[in-house]
C-alpha cells in the first residue's frame, strides 16, 4: 500500500502548566479561531538497536487517537525546518507493515524495537481566514513520556503551531507568521522550544 504524504511545517515551544494562552487572534491574517478539540493520543517509537534511524534524522511511530492515526515515517528536516511525512493505516495488527518496514530498511539496517512511549493530551484550536480556510492548527499538548529502553518517566507541557493549506506560499509571509507567533507566545512567559521534539524530551536529548 502507498503510503499517504505531507509536508511538516511548524513551530515548537516550551511553558508551563498554568501559562494562559496567548492571544490567537492578532495573528496576521486570522479572522477566527475555532472551539478547542481534544484528543486523547498514545505513540510508540521505535527505533534499531543504536538509534541509527533518529541519528539519521528519522521518526518512526504508531499512533492511535486523533483524525490521523496510524504509523507514522518523519524525516529529516530540510532547511526551513520541514519535514517530510508518510503515513500508513493502522491495519489490524500492531506489526510493523510490510511497505513501511521496506522504506525503514533502506536507511538504516537491523531490528526495530520500542525506545519511547508519549501520550498525550491535546487541545487543537484551527485559525481560519476570512474564508475559512485553516491558516495554521495551534495545539496544547500536556505530555507525559517514558523512555522505554532507560525506564525513566517525563512530563512537560508544549504548545505546537502548524502552518495548514491557507497559510502563506511565500517565505516572507511565513517568517512573518512565525515571528508573531513567537511575539504572542513569549508576551504569556513562554518560549521556543529547547529540545528538538516530544522523541527528543523524551529520551532526554
Amino acid at each position: 500500500m502507498e503510503p499517504s504524504r505531507s509536508i511538516e511545517i511548524e513551530r515548537t515551544f516550551d511553558v508551563e502548566a498554568e501559562t494562559p494562552l496567548p492571544d490567537l487572534w492578532t495573528l496576521p491574517g486570522v479572522a477566527s479561531v475555532s472551539q478547542p478539540e481534544l484528543r486523547e493520543l498514545d505513540a510508540l517509537y521505535l527505533d534499531v538497536y543504536d538509534y541509527a534511524l533518529g541519528r539519521a534524522g528519522y521518526a518512526l511511530r504508531r499512533r492511535t487517537g486523533g483524525p490521523d492515526e496510524g504509523w507514522h515515517l518523519k524525516g529529516p528536516r530540510s532547511a526551513d525546518g520541514s519535514r517530510v511525512e508518510l503515513h500508513w493505516p493502522l491495519g489490524e495488527s500492531e506489526d510493523i507493515p510490510e511497505a513501511l518496514a521496506t522504506v525503514v530498511s533502506g536507511v538504516v539496517a537491523g531490528e526495530l524495537s520500542p525506545i519511547a512511549r508519549i501520550r498525550n493530551t491535546r487541545n487543537a484550536y484551527h485559525l481560519r481566514d476570512v474564508s475559512g480556510g485553516v491558516i495554521a492548527e495551534f495545539v496544547d499538548d500536556r505530555v507525559r513520556a517514558r523512555d522505554e529502553r532507560q525506564g525513566v518517566d517525563r512530563a512537560w507541557r508544549e504548545w505546537e503551531f502548524e502552518l495548514g493549506a491557507a497559510a502563506p506560499a511565500d517565505a516572507v509571509g511565513r517568517t512573518e507568521l512565525f515571528a508573531a507567533v513567537e511575539a504572542a507566545v513569549r508576551r504569556v512567559g513562554g518560549a521556543p522550544a529547547a529540545s528538538p521534539s516530544k522523541l527528543g524530551r523524551a529520551l532526554g536529548l
